[in-house]
């Protein structure tokens, strides 16, 4: 057993008060409300309900605040108040295509049905310190158009989908419902449903490594970003007490629609092929980087070779949660005394038995 260290309760109680000092730093300061952490920090809320697979604005700005900013540890508690909630129903699968769109592009056509939307998005900035943000705000006031959007816009890939130039995204006849890994554990082989849910909550900086892995050729399979939408998507369920479907609210969502080529084979002749990604919020990155893992972990179903770390399920996947990772890598902060003096006896006891002058070179 580990040795019990004296006043070791004491020394945590005091611990966590130092913790929530230094959470609140300089008190001359205004503290940080829930409001504007949800507001002005959307893009870090959104991707601690992704990852934490809970989607509540209000509470994802709770964990950032616990945590002081650490985008992992909020995802960590986040995840861990979502195990305590019980589960009154399912949702019926979301309709993207009716999403309520404020962007979507697309980096394959020009022109597309409904035209580009570039919406809010940092992409056509030069990445300088804006340092007027240091002073006291200006209310911004966006330009409206003309005319507003219409309620849904068309999908882009619907253009090859007509020549029959890409794969249908229909679900085969006889396709059994998905299993829910938040219930039962990731297995072997994995189904794409299973792999979509793994990428779904999968840290974004291990999937955007993969990402770019397949983009620099550790995957044959050249990508162009079909099309790209963020907007609000309604939420219904249907109770079995009501026997009919009720919206129960909207959330936000970014959709990212990757197409690939496929040189074909006996089953499919050549043709694009889709990879798919789907976030919480905004957060294309995340999206991005999913759509291309899920074309790459594809690569045996198409009858590719599947010789890359990306193309690989079990690496891939098994090295995806953040919070299963932070876990196993910061347990080596924990006692390991009696492990540490077992390796330090052998090698006193190897060296003793084969003393060497030591070498130079």
């Amino acid at each position: 057993m580990y040795v019990a260290v004296k006043g070791g309760e004491t020394a945590i109680a005091r611990s966590w008060d130092l913790l929530a000092a230094a959470r609140r730093g300089d008190e001359s300061v205004p503290e940080l409300t829930l409001a504007q952490i949800r507001q002005q920090m959307r893009l870090a809320v959104a991707r601690v309900m992704q990852e934490g697979s809970l989607y509540d604005e209000e509470l994802a700005a709770l964990a950032l605040k616990q945590a002081a900013g650490d985008s992992m540890e909020a995802i960590f508690l986040l995840r861990a108040f979502r195990t305590t909630l019980p589960r009154f129903a399912s949702s019926l699968p979301l309709d993207t295509a009716a999403m309520r769109v404020r962007r979507r592009v697309s980096g394959t056509f020009k022109d597309v049905p409904g035209g580009q939307i570039l919406g809010p998005t940092a992409d056509y900035t030069q990445r300088l310190l804006d340092f007027s943000l240091a002073e006291p705000p200006v209310p911004a006031q966006p330009a409206r158009a003309a005319a507003p959007l219409p309620d849904a816009l068309p999908c882009v890939l619907e253009v090859l989908d007509r020549e029959g130039l890409i794969e249908a995204d229909l679900p085969p006849a006889g396709d059994p419902d998905p299993v829910d890994l938040t219930r039962e554990p990731l297995m072997f082989p994995a189904g794409r449903p299973a792999r979509l849910q793994n990428l779904a909550r999968g840290d974004e900086g291990w999937l955007l490594g993969l990402a770019y892995s397949t983009q620099r050729g550790y995957a044959e399979s050249h990508p162009f970003a079909g099309e790209i939408r963020m907007g609000e998507v309604s939420v219904f369920v249907c109770p079995e007490e009501l026997g009919f479907e009720i919206d129960i609210g909207e959330i936000t969502l970014t959709e990212c629609q990757m197409i690939n080529q496929f040189g074909g084979s006996k089953r499919a002749p050549p043709q694009f092929t889709r990879g798919y990604g789907l976030s919480f919020g905004e957060a294309e990155r995340k999206a991005m980087a999913m759509a291309l893992v899920d074309r790459s972990l594809r690569a045996e179903e198409l009858g590719e070779a599947a010789h890359a770390p990306a193309q690989q399920a079990e690496f891939a996947l098994c090295h995806s949660d953040n919070v299963e990772a932070s876990g196993f890598v910061q347990h080596l902060k924990l006692p390991h005394y009696v492990d540490f003096q077992a390796e330090l006896s052998l090698i006193r006891a190897l060296r003793a038995q084969n003393p060497q002058e030591p070498t130079h070179d």
